[in-house]
């Protein structure tokens, strides 16, 4: 397909510097309709005034769809469920939202009858990744236009002085120049100062969260209910998914918790270091896990970690419709049936500790758990069982102390004495 053959395209929208510039680029380079496709998944603020910012920018159309209930309960709450954290800190906020994103692209692109797809992920970042993915998967016809991977900017600074020259307004300064994501699940940070990772991220760049030191002195309980895995009360009262995060976002934001500051390995090889906020997530992560402790056996806790792991790679690297992932959480969904109960955590000064759990379906048992006098379990039985475990161990140690007297007592070699 050549240039111009395109004649609609949809862009993923966002109203940030990038995407804000692609609209001109995009009528200029391929003389076509665009049209710009924003999801809703929980920016708040950033919404304000961005059909009229679109517009402005040359869009023919702005399409805006609220699918924070979506994000939540089809997305975000799956991947509570199977523990996923990639590179044992990040919680995945950004890798989460570009398959719903995308998803709701492609749709859009069918009703209006487009013949192209766009977004503003840069040809170094995994996002441009995580989109085309998802196109392949539903709707593989479709062109693709990848401005990062075409046009002449090659810098923040170089895409300032696009804006200005097409007169189209953003909030990016050459001061302030973090590139940042938002959502329900989190707020990402990257670039600018963030670059060098020997400095520490100053203050003024969080914008959700609180500093620790400066939390209440006085500690918070919140209570979790969950069923079959999933959050479904806060404190005895009954949410719907966007609204349970929504909450223990503001909770969690209150007291500090859910700062994360790391190098993480991109999927297109290189390292980067990203701040990220995640306050609700990192709340519903610890109390998800404590209730797991409680209701799922040793084997399966220890397989589903392995899991997890590559659940987590998955989505970092845009696979989230992959048959692979989608197998996987079949296995997942099976494993959350017992998981029901609820969870006290304490929220003080960045951190979340665990009070409390309980579920009706609890394997633990204190009769057996007790150190006391208990007559289900017989201690004297250990004896068999370590002797039977151990075993592999003993006769390792038989053979390797059987040749080490071999070598005691062996004649010795005269030869090494003998004049030359």
């Amino acid at each position: 397909m050549s240039q111009t053959d395109v004649n609609k395209v949809v862009l993923a929208y966002s109203g940030g510097l990038d995407t804000s510039i692609i609209v001109p680029w995009l009528r200029e380079k391929y003389t076509c309709e665009v049209i710009c496709f924003c999801a809703d998944i929980g920016q708040g603020e950033e919404l304000s005034g961005l059909h009229n910012k679109a517009m402005d920018s040359g869009a023919s159309k702005c399409i805006i769809k609220d699918l924070r209930e979506e994000f939540a309960r089809d997305f975000l709450f799956p991947m509570l469920q199977s523990g996923a954290t990639y590179e044992r800190q990040y919680l995945l906020g950004t890798s989460v939202a570009r398959p719903l994103i995308a998803k709701w692209q492609v749709q859009i692109a069918m009703e209006e009858g487009a013949d192209a797809l766009s977004h503003g992920a840069t040809g170094k970042g995994n996002d441009q990744v995580r989109f085309e993915l998802t196109f392949k998967a539903l709707s593989p016809t479709l062109r693709v236009i990848a401005p990062w991977r075409e046009w002449d900017i090659r810098s923040r600074e170089d895409a300032l002085d696009y804006a200005r020259s097409h007169n189209i307004p953003v909030e990016a300064t050459e001061k302030q120049i973090y590139s940042r994501d938002r959502n329900l699940w989190h707020l990402s940070h990257e670039g600018g100062p963030l670059e060098n990772p020997a400095k520490a991220p100053q203050e003024d760049m969080f914008q959700w969260t609180v500093a620790p030191e400066n939390a209440p002195d006085n500690p918070e309980e919140v209570e979790i209910k969950f069923y079959r895995g999933v959050p479904v009360a806060v404190n005895g009262k009954e949410l719907t998914p966007a609204a349970l995060v929504a909450a223990l976002n503001t909770l969690g934001s209150k007291h500090g918790v859910g700062r994360v500051d790391m190098v993480e390995n991109r999927l297109v090889g290189m390292k980067s270091r990203g701040v990220y906020e995640t306050p609700g997530g990192t709340i519903l992560y610890t109390a998800h896990r404590e209730l797991e402790s409680l209701c799922l056996d040793r084997e399966t806790v220890h397989f589903k970690e392995g899991i997890a792991l590559k659940y987590a790679e998955m989505v970092y690297f845009g696979q989230w419709y992959h048959n692979l992932r989608k197998a996987l959480q079949t296995f997942i969904t099976e494993t959350q049936r017992p998981v029901t109960g609820w969870v006290l955590l304490q929220l003080y000064k960045g951190s979340v500790s665990v009070l409390g759990r309980h579920s009706d379906n609890s394997l633990y048992r204190e009769d057996l758990a007790t150190f006391g006098e208990e007559s289900v379990y017989d201690q004297k039985d250990a004896r068999g069982f370590i002797n039977l475990f151990g075993l592999p161990i003993k006769v390792k140690a038989m053979i390797d102390n059987n040749e080490a007297e071999n070598k005691r007592f062996a004649a010795p070699d005269y030869s090494k004495f003998k004049r030359d």
